[in-house]
């Protein structure tokens, strides 16, 4: 069975749920909900495994802090024998409009300190990063309150159409792969 693994970053603890920095795990969430899957904590993270035509996706919210995920990733990527092009990480992205999303092949951290950590650890930018928009909306020096705060509720109702269609892109990644998939998703 062709395995995947897809990791929503986040930071732990309650005082940060449902805030922006966190969508990758409110995208994981709900693939869970949906498909009726339970976390469990394990090694540096929560992780759950999900069938789909075929295929094993092995979902994992690193429980380090952002800045720490490299550590999870490599872990994972080791203990479950992935190839590195069947990686897949959801992250925010403050340089998209809120709930824009943008699958990309490879690329720079863009600032993001969870993802500068994972190339650093896999001494590697080549791997499929599904980037979640929730925009720019804030003053000089105040971007880590921003990402770091509650989603409003004008973004609430934006939010659950996008995280669903970011699940359909995870799905869509693991059976017919990248290509196809920026093709059919990005920018619309």
């Amino acid at each position: 069975m062709n395995k995947f693994l897809i990791v929503g970053l986040g930071n732990i603890g309650d005082e940060y749920d449902d805030t922006r920095h966190n969508i990758g795990f409110s995208v994981l969430d709900k693939l869970a909900k949906d498909n009726d899957l339970k976390f469990i904590s394990d090694r540096l993270a929560s992780v759950t495994q999900y069938k789909f035509k075929g295929k094993l996706l092995i979902l994992v919210k690193p429980s380090v802090y952002m800045n720490l995920s490299g550590k999870s990733v490599n872990y994972w990527l080791q203990a479950e024998k992935i190839a590195l092009e069947n990686l897949l990480v959801i992250t925010d992205d403050i340089a998209l409009p809120v709930g824009a999303l943008r699958l990309k092949g490879n690329g720079s951290d863009g600032g993001h300190n969870g993802l500068k950590n994972i190339q650093e650890i896999l001494n590697s930018a080549n791997y499929a990063r599904l980037r979640f928009g929730v925009g720019n909306n804030f003053t000089k020096g105040k971007q880590a309150e921003y990402v770091l705060g509650k989603w409003s509720e004008e973004e609430n109702l934006l939010l659950q159409p996008r995280i669903e269609r970011a699940v359909e892109m995870i799905k869509s990644f693991a059976t017919v792969g990248i290509q196809y998939t920026m093709t059919n998703y990005n920018n619309k």
